[in-house]
């Protein structure tokens, strides 16, 4: 149907544009449209002339302002994707002059999201009050999972709703990109939430000195991608990098002060991002030995490996200690990690030959039968021990839990999964097996190492985009499908083995696809739809 300019003619408009258009040609002086029509009689006279004194033309109907019809919307073009759009019909929603962004009722806790995004699109705050024409509402409120949220774009306005804070700030990092991408956000209900509650970013801050300023770059390009976790491994061979009251000795000369990493988590908190500090040991101690020699292992025949303390020494132990009671107090987020990974006497041919004394501890404390590897997991379980009251979940890299000795791995530490090649490092399965929770650092896609080192090659985020899923745990094949629900994530993560070989900003950018690709696949582990280059090109389109 065409439209004219006031729009189509219905009904009674319809009948009155008829009978003005036939009075038109009543009138005319020269002949109707159709042939043989008969000439209009003199004006005055003739039964025209009666028949119009009679009977005066009736008042046309007004014809009706037509209802703009629009099509049906289509999903957000966002990163991640969201995972379900119901579409409508309508002008979608677009910040304007007048808008502002209020507060529902009972979501006085969301003023810090509400603020951060009337901010960001140049908005009015206006705190817990009715929402107007073209406001956007922020309410908490549903029974959907942990960091779901709704929003509704309709009669001009946005709603975001979700059970937790998390899930709202999640929606207005939709609103966020959509806006920053299309200048719009679709009309129509997004119902969305992550398919996995573990997202992030790890990075060895350790080995290469990372500013704060840079570390709270990356948690502001976390948060709009809502990735939720930053690991720090902060204590390695080539530095210790955050202030110590307990032990300053071993702090490096490069490091974060307590005033640094408290304003980094107090913008991670903003973001939804949680802190995951790491002290590594009983391996990765070459900071702490340094300046600590006599807690050096040294084997039968007078080698010292690097960053390997003695575990039967206790001063080993209560340094240790000491460091991870510091730490857990200055970090307040869910979780911890332990470390535990690549002890070096472990990875001897005979650890009992190269190295006695430990051999001749673990026999001690349990019984003929004890070997190092029973010392090592001892070790774990007492420093997880140590944490354990602050009430955190522990972690610990998969090469770190030991099958067949006489003491196993205490049985609420998550297992970090990152290589199968490392002594002890067994396949996935069995960890999921045994029904352990299992967070996926698959070195094969997710480990970035700067130098690239020992067969490592710089991951590209089409290859996690289009090969990897949180199932692929080790090397490219999937574990069964069954043991998804114990797969807690995935992060991805910055090594930095060869300190020298990129800055940091040469890290920030080698890493920015990756982990937009990353993202999509912990929010939603199903086949992408969009093609690669699609993804690539949204991803620069919708991201500061």
């Amino acid at each position: 149907m065409r439209y004219s300019s006031r729009g189509p003619l219905r009904g009674p408009a319809l009948l009155a544009a008829a009978v003005a258009l036939t009075t038109v040609a009543a009138c005319s002086n020269g002949s109707p449209s159709g042939a043989g029509s008969p000439s209009p009689a003199p004006s005055g006279t003739g039964p025209a002339a009666t028949t119009s004194a009679a009977k005066p033309s009736p008042t046309p109907t007004p014809s009706p302002t037509p209802t703009r019809t629009y099509p049906l919307s289509s999903a957000p073009r966002i990163v991640p994707a969201v995972r379900s759009h119901e579409p409508a019909r309508g002008p979608g929603w677009k910040p304007g002059p007048r808008a502002g962004v209020v507060l529902g009722a009972d979501s006085a806790g969301l003023a810090d999201e509400a603020r951060l995004l009337a901010g960001e699109l140049g908005l009015r705050y206006r705190g817990e009050a009715a929402a107007g024409p073209g406001d956007v509402e922020l309410a908490l409120g549903g029974k959907g999972a942990a960091e779901s949220y709704t929003l509704t774009v309709g009669d001009g306005r946005v709603r975001i709703a979700g059970p937790d804070e998390a899930g709202v700030f999640y929606g207005t990092r939709t609103l966020k990109q959509s806006v920053k991408g299309s200048g719009a956000m679709p009309e129509g209900t997004v119902t969305d939430r992550p398919a996995k509650p573990q997202r992030g970013l790890n990075v060895d801050i350790a080995r290469k000195h990372f500013t704060a300023a840079w570390l709270e770059d990356r948690i502001r390009e976390m948060g709009d991608l809502k990735l939720n976790q930053l690991g720090l491994h902060f204590s390695d061979d080539q530095g210790f990098r955050i202030e110590s009251d307990s032990h300053p000795e071993v702090v490096s000369k490069q490091h974060l002060t307590k005033a640094e990493v408290r304003r980094i988590l107090a913008l991670a908190a903003s973001r939804h991002v949680t802190v995951v500090p790491e002290i590594d040991s009983p391996g990765h101690l070459g900071a702490v030995i340094d300046a600590h020699p006599d807690l050096q292992l040294v084997s039968v025949s007078g080698r010292t490996p690097r960053g390997a303390v003695d575990i039967s020494d206790p001063d080993a132990a209560r340094i240790v200690d000491d460091l991870l009671r510091e730490y857990a107090a200055l970090f307040p987020g869910a979780y911890w990690h332990l470390g535990a990974d690549e002890y070096v006497a472990l990875m001897a041919k005979d650890p009992e030959a190269s190295y006695p004394q430990l051999a001749k501890a673990a026999r001690a404390e349990y019984g003929p039968s004890g070997r190092v590897q029973d010392l090592a997991t001892a070790w774990l379980n007492d420093r997880a021990a140590t944490v354990r009251p602050t009430g955190k979940t522990l972690k610990a890299w998969n090469d770190g839990f030991f099958a067949g000795g006489v003491v196993s791995a205490a049985k609420d530490i998550e297992v970090e999964y990152w290589t199968g090649k490392e002594f002890g490092a067994r396949p996935p399965l069995p960890y999921l097996q045994a029904g352990r929770r299992l967070v996926n650092l698959n070195d094969e896609y997710l480990y970035y190492v700067l130098g690239e080192p020992n067969d490592f090659t710089y991951p590209t985020g089409r290859r996690i985009y289009e090969q990897w899923t949180p199932l692929v745990v080790r090397g490219t094949t999937p574990v069964p499908a069954r043991y998804d629900a114990q797969i807690q994530g995935a992060r991805f993560a910055v090594w930095c083995d060869l300190s020298d070989a990129q800055t940091q900003a040469q890290v920030a950018a080698g890493i920015r696809l990756p982990l937009a690709a990353l993202s999509q696949k912990v929010w939603d582990s199903r086949k992408p739809t969009r093609s690669w280059a699609d993804f690539r090109a949204l991803t620069a389109k919708v991201r500061d």
